[in-house]
């Protein structure tokens, strides 16, 4: 799962996403495509449950290289049709300046019955430049899985209104930290309270003041036919 320490200026987001991972896998069985899988963080969660699990990155990963296999996301996948039974794909999708070819890439190798778990930023912060290329509403991604062929599509926020605008805050606060090392200790253990306290509040405000349309992100699961 997501490191989410309580002390971290984003835990509110990656303990969301860790609790939509964790009511998926009993779903993640057999063999298991990790696309884009970076560090992966929910590789051994994975394990758990599939038959195998095989991560799937690219050669020019920002991250600590740890793919089973290299492959460019963007371009035809080295595995047979029908070679697996669940593909899954956190926060990846944004970096692919051709996204489609993942969907319809990930529905080939699916075995029919097949299931897809993603994840998309949707109100988020450029990053890892220069692959990134664009962000996702919750009727582009039904739209573009629907177009690769998934059906049962839903769509679920990640987080709402509050969530997105604290975790902005504190994205902005983090990069305070700087300077020296005694310098970017102190500032830290200035920012924890406050970053503790917004995501607090973030979390109590999402639940009694909800707004639909304003969320950090979405997960979504599909199956195919």
């Amino acid at each position: 799962m997501y490191d989410a320490h309580a002390t971290s200026h984003n835990w509110l987001l990656k303990r969301a996403i860790n609790a939509l991972v964790r009511a998926r896998l009993p779903a993640m069985r057999g063999v298991v495509l990790d696309l884009g899988c970076g560090v992966k963080p929910f590789g051994a969660d994975i394990a758990a449950f599939a038959d195998e699990y095989i991560g799937v990155d690219w050669i020019n990963s920002l991250h600590t290289r740890a793919a089973d296999v290299v492959a460019d996301l963007n371009k035809p996948l080295p595995f047979a049709d029908g070679s697996a039974d669940h593909v899954v794909s956190f926060e990846v999708i944004e970096h692919l300046a051709e996204p489609d070819v993942m969907l319809t890439e990930a529905a080939r190798v699916l075995r029919r019955g097949g299931q897809l778990t993603l994840s998309a930023p949707f109100q988020w912060w450029e990053h890892e430049s220069p692959w990134d290329y664009q962000r996702f509403t919750r009727h582009g991604l039904r739209h573009r899985l629907g177009k690769a062929g998934f059906v049962d599509i839903e769509v679920a926020h990640t987080t709402g209104f509050w969530g997105v605008w604290f975790l902005k805050l504190n994205y902005q606060l983090h990069r305070l930290i700087r300077g020296p090392k005694l310098v970017r200790g102190i500032v830290r253990a200035c920012l924890v309270p406050v970053w503790w306290l917004d995501q607090m509040a973030a979390r109590v405000l999402d639940r009694v003041w909800t707004e639909p349309h304003e969320t950090a992100g979405y997960f979504v699961t599909a199956r195919k036919p």
